[in-house]
């Protein structure tokens, strides 16, 4: 198997991971500093109080980009199954030549 094809696949991977969770992590950061800030100038220190904003942010988040994430998820899950062919051909090829006497 060719090591630069199963590299770039999960870097690949690894990238697309990224830039669908971040839009929930960033919302839920800027909410916990946010309600952090509340609870610092009204000295309330509740640990419980930041949990219900967070929630409902990361589900707004869920709902207002899933168009987004499924046509990102559906894009690379596509070009991961047009890549495996070509791949796939590359290695016959490579063991095709090796195999011919010179």
């Amino acid at each position: 198997m060719d090591n630069g094809f199963v590299i770039e696949v999960t870097n690949q991977a690894v990238k697309v991971a990224l830039m669908l969770a971040a839009p929930m992590l960033i919302g839920a950061l800027v909410v916990g500093i946010m309600v952090s800030l509340f609870q610092a100038v009204t000295q309330i220190n509740e640990q419980t109080l930041s949990f219900i904003p967070k929630i409902l942010v990361i589900v707004m988040a869920i709902v207002l980009l899933s168009p987004w994430m499924m046509e990102t998820m559906t894009s690379f899950t596509h070009d991961l199954y047009v890549g495996i062919p070509q791949m796939v051909l590359n290695q016959l090829s490579v063991l095709v030549l090796s195999t011919i006497p010179f």
